[in-house]
């Protein structure tokens, strides 16, 4: 999981320009290579803060600490979906010293529902469709393994995985009208795609596949920063944490998609307090933060608060929030 986690930092953070380039969709701000290089930071500081201790050799284990941590401090739709993604990953892999065939496809399969799931109108053509793609592809390779546990079985799922996660980031560019459009391939779904494959070469010990993104749209460093061409987006985007009960928490999601878009809530951990509440990351996008921030506070106090311009250059709302992200 470390040296997964480690070369997905440093190849998202590689192409994290180019990644911002193409990002037209939810809205066209410029920001899901950045978001998705800070949410996978958190995740592998955690993983390599983890290798000292005696739970590393669970890879369950590591890599939920590392998904609690990179939803801790997810960055936008796209670090908060991968965040869900990394701990749902992690529940079939508990208990498990080594990763499997069996295992993978489990774990892909868990992630990719659960990201689906988060999003209150998950929309196909994105980083959910290249998450289900990769987890189908996996699955279909490991049933023809009759429970074959080999290294040499886990690298075919892993092979399968990769290629279904890239014929998925193709067929964005005809699932969303805002891709077909600008002619690009989505963002987010060419950012999972390259941790996937980084994570088939952590794995198996092989070289990244560096002809993988030859002759996707908008993707070659020659083409233009599409998302600069098309009109500021107006509004905001809200990420706090907050403890609250199952019930509370399906009262903020209505409550929020009343108001909002792109919501995106889901549990940090799974343990509940001594009042019941649960622990919760939100995201949404909404025209002003006053309402949002009302409807939340009415239910619990929320912590790590940050409101952000959707509109470029995306800066702190420094009205509401310090640089730290918590109230004044």
């Amino acid at each position: 999981m470390k040296r997964w986690l480690s070369k997905a930092e440093t190849v998202i953070g590689n192409h994290s320009d180019r990644l911002n380039a193409i990002n037209i969709f939810p809205v066209a701000d410029g920001d899901t290579g950045t978001n998705l290089y800070l949410t996978v930071r958190a995740a592998a500081r955690s993983a390599v803060a983890a290798e000292d201790q005696p739970a590393q050799l669970d890879v369950g284990v590591v890599l939920a600490a590392a998904g609690q941590a990179a939803m801790e401090e997810a960055r936008g739709n796209s670090g908060t979906l991968l965040s869900v993604f990394l701990c749902a990953a992690a529940e079939p892999l508990a208990g498990h010293t080594r990763l499997t065939s069996t295992l993978l496809a489990a774990a892909l399969n868990r992630a990719q529902i659960r990201a689906w799931s988060a999003l209150s109108d998950p929309v196909p053509g994105t980083m959910l469709s290249v998450m289900e793609a990769a987890a189908r592809a996996a699955a279909a390779v490991d049933a023809g393994q009759n429970g074959d546990d080999s290294n040499h079985a886990l690298g075919l799922a892993l092979d399968a995985a990769v290629e279904g996660a890239l014929a998925a980031v193709i067929r964005t560019e005809d699932q969303l009208d805002a891709l077909t459009s600008a002619r690009v391939v989505d963002a987010g779904g060419v950012g999972m795609l390259l941790i996937l494959d980084c994570l088939r070469s952590a794995v198996l010990g092989e070289e990244l596949q560096s002809e993988l993104l030859d002759g996707l749209h908008g993707y070659d460093v020659s083409d233009p920063h599409i998302h600069t061409a098309l009109p500021d987006d107006d509004g905001v985007e809200v990420m706090f944490t907050i403890n609250l009960s199952p019930l509370h928490a399906a009262t903020l999601r209505q409550q929020l998609d009343e108001i909002g878009e792109s919501v995106i809530m889901s549990q940090v951990g799974g343990n509940e307090d001594a009042d019941g509440n649960y622990r919760w990351r939100v995201h949404v996008h909404v025209p002003q933060p006053e309402p949002a921030v009302s409807i939340i506070r009415a239910l619990g106090e929320p912590s790590q608060l940050s409101i952000s311009e959707l509109a470029l250059p995306r800066e702190p709302h420094t009205d509401a929030v310090n640089s730290s992200g918590h109230d004044r």
